[in-house]
Formats: structure tokens, C-alpha cells, sequence
């Protein structure tokens, strides 16, 4: 009895060892502050791009009518829209008849992914 106690013991004992090898960190990896898994925000040049190419697939998609595929950007900012910060990128194209349409704003995470795209900027 006390060589089989012995041997659970020291059984138990490389068990826990082996079960708690995954919870430590390896070297080099640090959880300090201003740590984080989100990805990169995209510079204002590549927001303007990325805007382009939306405007781009809603035309091919007929979203929206294709005289936006010459329209330039004419603003950039970041805005901060329920709690969050995202790009606003601004059309302006007065050509259009409709003139509530003549500004079209392009919504963009800060690292580039299409949100929404209207004519009232909200």
C-alpha cells in the first residue's frame, strides 16, 4: 500500500506539471498595456483608396449610378459614430440632378472594411 500511495503521488505530481505547461506564456510575448489583437488602422491614403473601390463595386452592382466612377474624393476624416471611430470618406459630385444626392459618404472601420455607404453622412 505505501508503494502503490508512492507511486500515485508521484504520478499526480508529473500530471500537474504536464496539465500546466500550456497556461505559461512563451518568451517574447507580453501582455502589457497597449497590447492588442485588433488589427491595424489603415493611413488616410489607403481609407481614400478603399472608398474608391467601394464606390466601384456599387456601381457593378447597381447600388448606386455609375457617374460616382469619376468622382474624386473631396474629404477624409475620422468621425467617432456610436462609440466607435471609423473613416468618413466624402464624394462630391454636382452633376447630379437630385441635389440631396450630390454628396455621397463612404463608411470604413479604421483598418479598412466597408460599413455603409449614403447621402446624409450618418
Amino acid at each position: 500500500l505505501e508503494k502503490f500511495m508512492k507511486n500515485l503521488t508521484t504520478a499526480l505530481a508529473l500530471l500537474s506539471l504536464l496539465l500546466g505547461m500550456p497556461a505559461m506564456a512563451g518568451g517574447g510575448h507580453k501582455h502589457g498595456h497597449g497590447h492588442s489583437h485588433a488589427p491595424a488602422p489603415i493611413s488616410e491614403a489607403l481609407a481614400e483608396k478603399r472608398a474608391t473601390q467601394v464606390i466601384a463595386s456599387l456601381i457593378e452592382r447597381k447600388k448606386i449610378d455609375k457617374i460616382w466612377a469619376s468622382t474624386a474624393v473631396s474629404s477624409t476624416e475620422k468621425k467617432t459614430l456610436n462609440g466607435q471611430q471609423e473613416w468618413m470618406v466624402t464624394f462630391n459630385n454636382k452633376t447630379i440632378t437630385d441635389s440631396e444626392k450630390h454628396i455621397l459618404y463612404v463608411f470604413l472601420t479604421l483598418d479598412g472594411q466597408y460599413i455603409a455607404a449614403n447621402y446624409t453622412g450618418k
